[in-house]
């Protein structure tokens, strides 16, 4: 929320196959997210790496009017 342009952004919750949900989040900022190394006691700088730790595959897209940032989370089995 802290980056986004504006107060709106979309959140989706798809299911693209069996054991898997995709998550993605949209805003009108044309900036793209990039995984930092926060200080220990920072407040924020986290959310990437914590993305990339959980998800089985995540990424970004641009679009005309912003950008996705999505990740793909695995059920166990």
């Amino acid at each position: 929320m802290r980056h986004a342009r504006r107060e709106d952004i979309t959140v989706t919750v798809d299911r693209p196959e069996p054991g898997m949900v995709r998550v993605a989040v949209s805003d009108f900022s044309h900036a793209l997210p990039e995984p930092c190394t926060p200080k220990d006691d920072a407040e924020g700088g986290r959310g990437l790496t914590l993305v990339a730790g959980l998800a089985a595959k995540w990424g970004t897209k641009k679009e005309p009017w912003g950008k996705i940032v999505w990740a793909e989370l695995e059920g166990r089995r």
